[in-house]
């Protein structure tokens, strides 16, 4: 297979990078961001490295699911269109909400980083593996930057680790992970949002369909390593019916998982600005539904998220599927940005826009 060509570097004049070149001087993870060294194209993506002062980075939340969090790239090609992590893109000044989905950050010099912070981990704090973008995006199949992740992990000990993904790449890894388990906790989370095929496309245009997540977390299984499924997010009016769960929840069981749980949207306007457009297109009759949902503030209502858990409470008791060690079903619709790795969290700590979570 011919290898994808070489472009030049974004030209300065690019309304995606034009504020790079403009304005006050570029600091922190902008200035990195700009320094980047273009790599190669995709499908309209394009990749370049960045460097970054820790590949292990501390949730500044204490009630928050994790204490530590590892994202190996910045930005994610899957183009979910409800995702909330477009905004971490916004910090490197790259404002265009699209941007996070074309322009992916590859973080250099990460095994190194990673040997030295680990030392700050204490036994009972968790690490996440996947909140502001997905470690098993195509990047991953060239950049390799989760696997060399989980090779520094495997020579650890006593860590608890979660992993999120929507990809069945991560089957690639089951030997490493295996390894790691056996010293450690470790599960691996597939995100389904939904089993039918046409609206995860359109959902979610280039993750891999929802047979081949479920397949994945079959073969983990067997493979000896942990993995359950989150249904997240529960789209209001789309996703959210009795028998589309029941369908989620059933085939989880039929596929081994070892739990699921789901999660309702989570709409911030940095990702209002790409599934309200998208809610036109597809499901015009539901866009001022979601405007008097979503309008003043990014979470679904409690009556929601108790509709939703007492819903899942049922379908895993009707399946006989099991919970994540440790997890409560009371905590099922525990409201998140991104998916909250099996435990709770209250809506005022998942707002990334409060300044006080630190995914990236």
């Amino acid at each position: 297979m011919a290898s994808l060509p070489i472009l030049p570097v974004i030209p300065s004049s690019s309304p995606e990078r034009a504020d790079l070149d403009e304005g006050p001087r570029l600091i922190g993870i902008a200035r990195m961001a700009a320094e980047g060294e273009h790599i190669r194209d995709g499908h309209n993506i394009e990749y370049f490295t960045i460097n970054t002062r820790s590949i292990l980075n501390r949730c500044n939340v204490p009630r928050m699911p994790f204490s530590w969090t590892i994202n190996p790239y910045r930005g994610c090609e899957f183009a979910c269109k409800y995702c909330y992590a477009r905004y971490t893109h916004e910090f490197m000044e790259l404002k265009d909400p699209l941007a996070f989905e074309r322009m992916i950050y590859v973080k250099q010099d990460v095994v190194g980083q990673l040997r030295r912070d680990l030392r700050k981990v204490k036994r009972e704090e968790m690490i996440a593996i996947g909140t502001a973008t997905d470690p098993y995006q195509p990047a991953e199949k060239r950049y390799e930057v989760t696997r060399s992740i989980l090779e520094e992990l495997a020579q650890h000990e006593g860590l608890d680790i979660g992993i999120v993904t929507k990809s069945n790449l991560v089957v690639r890894d089951a030997d490493m992970l295996r390894e790691i388990s056996m010293r450690n906790k470790i599960y691996v989370n597939l995100t389904v949002t939904t089993l039918d095929y046409r609206l995860a496309h359109i959902l979610e245009p280039r993750a891999p369909r929802p047979d081949l997540r479920l397949a994945a977390v079959r073969e983990l299984n067997e493979a000896g390593v942990d993995a359950g499924v989150i249904c997240a997010p529960v789209l209001p009016d789309i996703t959210d019916g009795v028998r589309e769960l029941d369908a989620l929840v059933k085939a989880t069981k039929e596929h081994g998982g070892k739990y699921v749980y789901a999660n309702p949207l989570f709409l911030k306007p940095c990702s209002a600005s790409v599934f309200l457009p998208f809610l036109e297109k597809e499901f015009p009759h539901l866009v001022e539904k979601y405007r008097a949902r979503f309008g003043e503030k990014a979470f679904v209502s409690a009556a929601y998220r108790k509709r939703i858990s007492e819903l899942m409470r049922a379908l895993r008791k009707k399946y006989g599927i099991g919970e994540r060690p440790g997890y409560s079903t009371k905590n099922d619709a525990a409201p998140s940005g991104r998916e909250v790795l099996g435990r709770r969290v209250q809506p005022s700590e998942a707002d990334p826009q409060s300044g006080q979570l630190q995914l990236f």
